[in-house]
């Protein structure tokens, strides 16, 4: 039981440390090294890194080492497809199921007016609230096996996504289209709420693009804050 315990930590702080990148790909990672870093045996590491291996996040080459996974802008265009059919389908469940008190929530906390007036001022703080607003729809429509596989999905964009909010105007069309989205799932409106999330994806997905290594280091370095 202790092994796998310390397996189990090993893994998801590895986990966390690739996906946001604090582990920066094509890093090289030796089971000796992790050992001492996390106060445990071989053993643990081992198995944490054999399964990472398995979720595609690193790559153990016989004779060379384990390599972190390098940067493929192509298969985050991938996971982004992904997203939006996921999304799509949890917006037309949302607006036959999600709760309208929960849908009333989303709409006073992404008023425009809110970041007109400076409620908010930290982008880290909206850069969360927005990945929670998209769980949150998804969630609404009560469709657990669909919020697992969006969870699995945000988790390999995390990074990618929260570089989407280059400027402040990017900010505030962020609320005005969450806003109008959640106007049009409280109107039961499927097929423009459907449209919606998927032109608002799209515009992410493009951003994510255009994103570089050095971009995504830097990034890492400082996040900042915004400046208003």
């Amino acid at each position: 039981m202790e092994k796998k315990s310390s397996s189990q930590v090993v893994y998801r702080d590895l986990r966390r440390k690739i996906l946001d990148f604090e582990i920066e790909p094509g890093a090289r990672l030796t089971e000796h090294e992790l050992a001492a870093e996390y106060a445990v045996s071989r053993t643990p590491v081992r198995a944490a890194l054999q399964r990472l291996e398995v979720e595609g996040q690193v790559s153990i080459l016989p004779k060379q080492g384990c390599f972190v996974r390098t940067l493929n802008i192509e298969q985050i265009s991938e996971f982004y497809e992904v997203r939006i059919a996921l999304e799509s389908a949890a917006v037309e469940i949302a607006c036959e199921k999600m709760p309208r008190e929960s849908l009333q929530e989303l709409l006073d906390v992404w008023n425009p007016d809110n970041y007109r007036q400076g409620d908010f001022t930290d982008l880290e703080e909206i850069k969360e609230l927005e990945e929670a607003f998209h769980l949150t729809l998804a969630e609404g429509g009560g469709n657990s096996v669909l919020v697992a596989y969006l969870r699995d999905v945000n988790d390999n964009i995390r990074i990618i996504r929260r570089m989407g909010f280059p400027d402040e105007q990017s900010v505030v069309e962020t609320f005005e289209e969450h806003y109008m989205l959640c106007e049009l799932i409280m109107a039961g409106k499927k097929a423009r709420a459907r449209k919606a999330i998927i032109e608002h994806i799209r515009k992410s997905q493009g951003i994510a693009r255009n994103i570089t290594l050095g971009q995504l280091s830097q990034y890492r370095r400082t996040p900042g804050k915004l400046s208003l």
